[in-house]
């Protein structure tokens, strides 16, 4: 099977070819741990969540790595202001993150490394940079010389003068050149360190994803992913540590998503439109917001409004609704062999369809359109007044391979308990005795008890609000 992936660093599309036959080692850039994740981040754990999904579902074993930043300026800021150590706040936000994507469906990494636990390979990491003359210490912080890596900017597409023209040396800073970056902080009175070789001190931001890859993954990976914002210069950077060290390619494909906007403006603090991931999870359904992360290309930019996200729920709606309409028509199906092959070569289209979307560079809005498209079919098939088992399960069998592939729930609501389901069988009886007064009775009850029916074709069916 051919998978086409968009590169960020060839800047086209590219056949996949992973290192290892059978095998991906992919490595995601996650959180720093020093607050609740808002929507933006939300975005690149679901989309690379279903890449993951999506290769293991066409045969590859995943080795995914997913990072956590639990010390660096933001914790260390926030440790102070709460007056709390910054291994506490790491522990609370990291359970909190974890929390969080979890209600959206993604899948806990193979391997969720610490920066705090991966000290003794980030310091041997530095060590050879500065061995290697690719590297420099000045009174106990230690710099990257940046314009000795030749290839600097090959994933940014920018010259070094380009960036020579942006860079700047801070206050306290004694870097050689405005471009180079820190490898290692020396420690400030009062702020969490570690022992090292040139002093106390901290990893700079970019060093621990270079260490941690190498640590769990090897020299060269196959995928590198994340957010497009991280492309430079943390992406940037972390190529320039890694391929200067390893004398080898960091990673061969470069994947990142685009960003997201809400109500058509960036999302800021200052603009008052910074959406936590604990608040929207509240306020909708979890299904519903992966199910709009993923219904536009992971390399476009999104828009998160309250009616496109109404608009979602509805489309999702009618996915689900086709599913269990599927559901409870099984009850009744029978075998038959009329229209047998007929049915089962148009749900294998929809599958061939669904696989080809996904392998066009993980074209999940594509791939919902096919999600459409079959229950579409599925709702056409059960205008039959007799429907056949076997293709009702072949219909069920596909919606569920496709949303475990997207990482969508369909399954249905738990069962109603004894009280509402013979209110509900009475307002069955009530229709049928034509005693509708009594039937606008029991649904009015029932709507006070959060239940909604709907009355189908296929039968009753209800939903909680």
């Amino acid at each position: 099977m051919t998978i086409k992936l968009y590169n960020s660093l060839t800047r086209k599309k590219e056949e996949f070819q992973p290192i290892e036959e059978g095998k991906v080692k992919m490595y995601v850039c996650g959180p720093t741990v020093y607050n609740y994740i808002h929507i933006g981040n939300a975005r690149p754990a679901i989309v690379f969540d279903t890449v993951r999904r999506f290769l293991e579902y066409v045969g590859y074993e995943v080795e995914y790595v997913l990072n956590f930043t639990d010390v660096d300026d933001k914790l260390i800021k926030a440790a102070k202001e709460l007056g709390e150590e910054v291994p506490d706040i790491a522990e609370r936000f990291i359970k909190a993150y974890k929390e969080d994507v979890s209600k959206l469906h993604v899948q806990e990494a193979v391997h969720h490394p610490r920066v705090t636990e991966s000290m003794e390979e980030i310091i041997a990491f530095i060590e050879g940079l500065i061995e290697k003359g690719f590297a420099y210490e000045v009174d106990g912080d230690v710099y990257y010389r940046t314009r000795k890596f030749e290839e600097y900017g090959k994933l940014s597409h920018q010259s070094i003068d380009e960036l020579r023209s942006g860079a700047r040396i801070q206050v306290g800073e004694k870097k050689d050149d405005p471009l180079d970056f820190a490898l290692w902080k020396k420690a400030k009175d009062g702020e969490i360190s570690w022992e090292s070789p040139w002093g106390e001190g901290r990893p700079g931001w970019h060093i621990e994803c270079s260490a941690m890859a190498k640590k769990y993954l090897g020299e060269t990976i196959d995928i590198h992913a994340g957010g497009q914002d991280l492309t430079f210069p943390h992406h940037e950077n972390e190529i320039a540590q890694s391929e200067a060290n390893n004398d080898k390619t960091f990673a061969n494909y470069w994947i990142h998503n685009g960003y997201i906007q809400i109500e058509n403006e960036k999302m800021s603090k200052s603009l008052g439109n910074f959406i936590l991931v604990k608040d929207i999870i509240e306020q909708f359904d979890p299904n519903i917001i992966r199910f709009f992360m993923l219904s536009v290309h992971y390399r476009n930019p999104i828009n998160f409004s309250q009616s496109v996200i109404e608009n979602t729920r509805n489309s999702f709606d009618r996915i689900q609704t086709a599913y269990q309409n599927l559901l409870y028509r099984k009850e009744t199906s029978v075998n038959l062999t009329d229209n047998h092959a007929q049915w089962m070569d148009s749900i294998d289209a929809h599958r061939s369809s669904f696989i080809e979307e996904m392998k066009d560079d993980f074209n999940t809005a594509n791939a919902i359109s096919v999600l459409f498209e079959l229950a579409k079919d599925a709702n056409r098939y059960l205008e039959n007044k007799q429907t056949d088992t076997t293709v009702i399960d072949v219909f069920i069998e596909l919606f569920e391979e496709i949303t475990g592939v997207l990482g969508l729930k369909l399954e249905t609501e738990e069962l109603l308990d004894e009280e509402i389901e013979q209110l509900i069988e009475e307002r069955v009886q009530a229709r049928k005795d034509r005693n509708f007064g009594r039937a606008d009775e029991i649904r009015d009850l029932l709507d006070e008890k959060g239940i909604v029916l709907e009355d189908t074709p296929q039968g009753t069916r209800w939903k909680r609000k």
